[in-house]
């Protein structure tokens, strides 16, 4: 790995808590500074294999191109060699078959695009490379006990090993990257700093993923099929995504709210996928070889704590990833967000220093800067499912909804309208890009071409599926 000249007795400490993707690459943003040792809770395989602690690894994942694009700054030459170990690398929209609560999208020229692997295969390469810097200190098998300093400033991490010994972990910056078990709030208003607003919206979806052989003239190319669930239509909302990765596999998750939960019968999944809005994913799966049982995922809320907020946020600390904010799966942007937070961090660090007086205020409120448009996309649609908050949606958040339905309608049509909302969903461009108002006149005429009547799968490729 290259990193700046910097002799080893001047390299200052940093620690980051955990060894999951935003805890890899926050690791290396940091390792140009410093020396940086990472806190795993568990043993990480020497391989890309299945890894303890990660239950939601055998669903679908995705690196939307504007993930990629940070992926790429931290590690330069990951995309090719994920692509090299067989993940896939499909141009959006044109290898998206899309059904929205609005119609079929159609399959515009490329704009963006998305990297398709499983997420066993993405950590390991990300892993071996980062844990290749001799900058980068790895301790397995030790739990967080706490945050070292004071309400005004971090000074290290109390953790404890396998064999029972605890000790103290001095850093110049602490990293969280503990996921959706994060203890920081507790950590935290144990040194006397203010609790952090939190907001939590659960559609109440539940995942069941399953891993199929791809018929074998569909391995070589084939596009995502995604059926999207209405949260504003009758009865519970049902969704599918088919995504093909390493291996001349498909990857298949369904899921559905309270009332309309897949379950992990085997025999049940096909039926599951043929009963969604569209029974496309179902009629694909006719000729495809099962290769694992179902597996169930619960935990799909979105949670995000406000730390940005916190008026007097102590130095030498700072949340990101899951830990900062955990979003539905079903959007596939956690990834996405977890590596442009470790590029601000890297950034910021860089501009300011390790260890200077409100750096870690500064990364804060720059990770709740990132994290806002993949916050604002999936709140944004879950908040309308019953029971996702304790107040329902607020005003704002329904007239949102129905520009974004009006936005989504057009989008099925007019392919300037449809790149917008793709320069916004691969986590390229803001939300804002959707009020410019050339994307308002036009989503007030609607779409330019009418609306299509089935998938917009190619008669090659339903032959392919076929066979």
């Amino acid at each position: 790995m290259s990193h700046p000249p910097v002799a080893a007795h001047d390299l200052r400490p940093a620690v980051v808590l955990g060894g999951s993707l935003a805890g890899m690459l926050a690791a290396q943003a940091l390792s140009e500074f410093a020396h940086v040792t990472i806190v795993e809770r568990d043993v990480l395989p020497q391989g890309p294999e299945p890894r303890k602690g990660l239950p939601q690894a055998q669903h679908v994942h995705q690196m939307w191109s504007g993930g990629a694009h940070a992926l790429e700054q931290l590690l330069p030459g990951t995309t090719d060699r994920l692509k090299s170990a067989g993940a896939r690398h499909l141009a959006v929209p044109t290898d998206m078959v899309a059904f929205s609560t609005q119609g079929w999208f159609r399959r515009w020229a490329e704009s963006h695009y998305m990297i398709l692997c499983s997420r066993d295969l993405l950590d390991w390469t990300v892993r071996q490379q980062v844990l290749n810097s001799d900058r980068i200190t790895l301790i397995e098998r030790a739990e967080v006990l706490g945050l070292e300093g004071s309400q005004t400033a971090i000074t290290g991490a109390r953790v404890r090993r396998h064999d029972a010994e605890e000790r103290v972990l001095p850093a110049d910056l602490v990293v969280d990257a503990t996921g959706r078990g994060s203890r920081a709030p507790d950590w935290l208003q144990a040194l006397g700093v203010p609790a952090a607003a939190t907001r939590r919206v659960a559609s109440g979806l539940v995942y069941a993923s399953r891993t199929y052989s791809a018929p074998e003239r569909a391995r070589e190319k084939f596009p995502v099929v995604n059926v999207q669930a209405d949260p504003r239509g009758q009865g519970p909302g049902q969704a599918g995504v088919l995504v093909p990765i390493e291996d001349g596999r498909w990857l298949v998750t369904l899921a559905g709210t309270r009332g309309g939960e897949p379950t992990t019968s085997n025999d049940d999944f096909r039926d599951f996928a043929l009963g969604l809005r569209d029974p496309v994913i179902g009629q694909l799966l006719a000729t495809a070889q099962p290769l694992t049982d179902v597996v169930l995922t619960r935990t799909t809320a979105n949670v995000r704590h406000y730390y940005e907020n916190i008026r007097h946020w102590p130095d030498g600390f700072v949340a990101l990833g899951d830990s900062v904010a955990a979003f539905n799966p079903v959007y596939g942007h956690g990834m996405s967000v977890s590596a442009q937070s470790a590029v601000q961090l890297r950034k910021i660090v860089g501009r300011h220093g390790l260890g200077s007086p409100g750096l870690a205020a500064s990364v804060q409120k720059a990770v709740g800067r990132t994290v806002t448009t993949a916050w604002d996309l999936a709140t944004g649609q879950d908040v309308f499912y019953p029971g996702a908050t304790t107040t329902g949606p607020t005003l704002r958040e329904r007239a949102a909804a129905r520009y974004v339905d009006r936005l989504m309608y057009t989008a099925t049509g007019n392919g300037r309208v449809a790149r917008a909302v793709t320069d916004v969903t691969s986590l390229q461009r803001g939300i804002p890009v959707l009020l410019r108002p050339s994307i308002l006149i036009a989503a007030a005429r609607g779409p330019l071409k009418p609306q299509l009547k089935e998938p917009p799968l190619t008669g090659a490729e339903w032959k392919a599926a076929a066979e």
